[in-house]
């Protein structure tokens, strides 16, 4: 998993290591997210893991709030959060501009 532009790695505990192969072990290092089948069923990824996702973002390294996750999955939904706080920004940011350079009066050929 790419740490770019986180500050994730520094939020972790200093006994990170040590939780990750509790984590792995307990989940027999097979990946723990479930997907849609093609039949609408939903179903283990069950590919080897090798990370480990926090299931509730943020900084709660409690034993259920993390699962074993393939690098996949992993990667899938960590660009989703990020495609996702980004978004906000943007959001935001947009917001705060149009409300510094909106125009109050009506434009001359709606009067």
């Amino acid at each position: 998993m790419t740490w770019e532009g986180s500050n994730r790695a520094q939020r972790l505990p200093a006994n990170w290591s040590s939780i990750r192969k509790r984590v792995l072990a307990r989940d027999g290092h097979a990946c723990q997210f479930v997907w849609r089948n093609e039949r609408g069923r939903m179903e283990q990824c069950g590919k080897p893991a090798t990370e480990v996702d926090h299931i509730n973002p943020g900084d709660d390294h409690s034993m259920d709030n993390l699962r074993a996750a393939c690098t996949a999955c992993h990667a899938w939904k960590s660009s989703s959060e990020g495609g996702a706080a980004a978004a906000r920004i943007r959001a935001r940011e947009r917001r705060e501009v149009d409300g510094r350079y909106r125009r109050t009066e009506q434009h001359p050929g709606l009067l």
